[in-house]
């Protein structure tokens, strides 16, 4: 399958073949090609958004001042070009390969540390808040950056909902494992199903939001769809998609890219100027869909969220708790 990359991306900044090679000397083989799931793509009817041909508008969400000054990056480039290995290694894999998935029905699971477990439908669960647009710059580890509009809710509505005891001091998000919609599970890329995980207070930030659209819309599914957490001062990895089950644990969870390379993923993976990866600088990004010769930007710390999360590192060194 002949893949084209987008034409303002310059490969060697992203993720050059080589650097892609290196990232999997860790984790397992992948087969040569992905087979494409059957079944026929049923989109997701939330009760607040009306049916369009493949794009479903999202009404009554309340627009908020956050990143009300930040440029949006173009929609064509945020739903093209993505990290999501269920559907694929490659940036463009997953708006092809996730065409046949189907987000409805959907439920999520609460088990673990909470006064009894629980479980609730998609359409249940964005009725415990109103839902927000929430503006927020995301971060890719392998040195890229877009501006994304999120529709969702605060995770902490659902965190009060779910009733977590004393004990609860992590939250765990499981994604869904279903190779026959999701065929790049086929290959043991990662260890299925993603896992990943937040402190409570974490968490419970007012930063930190469950989504289930952007742009006006419900997610894509290559973007996560119907549900995927996304806490903006992270890098974009922590940001599990289509989830099914979170689990509230009393000790710190075992993260899928940490599990894959524990010497190069930290459970806390917050954005860090001043730490690099292995293989990419973390002092700069590119924008993505500003054009081929675009200049790198500073990164800031904790992706410019440092007067609302610093806090909760306070005492922590940085370059060791990464």
């Amino acid at each position: 399958m002949l893949i084209i990359q987008k034409s303002d991306v310059i490969p060697s900044e992203i993720t050059t073949k080589e650097n892609f090679e290196n990232r999997r000397t860790f984790i397992k083989a992948a087969g040569a090609s992905l087979v494409t799931a059957s079944g026929i793509f049923t989109g997701l009817i939330h009760h607040s958004a009306q049916a369009l041909p493949n794009k479903q508008k999202i009404s009554g969400y309340v627009k908020t001042k956050f990143g009300a000054d930040e440029k949006l990056t173009p929609y064509d480039d945020v739903t093209t070009y993505n990290n999501y290995y269920e559907f694929g290694t490659g940036k463009s894999e997953p708006a092809i390969e996730s065409k046949l998935f189907k987000p409805s029905p959907w439920t999520l699971s609460i088990e673990g540390a909470v006064k009894k477990n629980k479980q609730i439908g998609i359409e249940d669960l964005f009725k415990l808040s109103p839902l927000e647009e929430r503006i927020y710059r995301m971060r890719c580890v392998e040195g890229w950056s877009m501006v994304i509009p999120w529709i969702g809710l605060p995770l902490s509505k659902l965190i009060q909902w779910a009733e977590p005891t004393a004990n609860a001091k992590f939250v765990e998000f499981i994604s869904l494992s279903d190779d026959r919609m999701m065929p790049g599970q086929r290959i043991q890329v990662l260890d299925w199903p993603y896992v990943e995980g937040l402190r409570m207070d974490e968490a419970m930030n007012p930063l930190t939001i469950m989504a289930l659209g952007m742009y006006g819309e419900v997610l894509p599914n290559q973007n996560g769809a119907p549900l995927r957490l996304v806490v903006p001062w992270k890098y974009g990895f922590k940001g599990s998609k289509a989830i099914v089950k979170i689990r509230f644990t009393e000790t710190m969870p075992k993260t899928s890219w940490v599990k894959a390379g524990p010497s190069e993923y930290g459970f806390y993976a917050n954005v860090n100027p001043n730490v690099d990866h292995p293989r990419w600088t973390q002092s700069s990004e590119r924008r993505i869909g500003g054009g081929l010769f675009t200049p790198r930007i500073k990164t800031q710390m904790f992706n410019g969220y440092a007067e609302q999360v610093g806090q909760l590192y306070s005492g922590m060194d940085l370059s060791k708790n990464f």
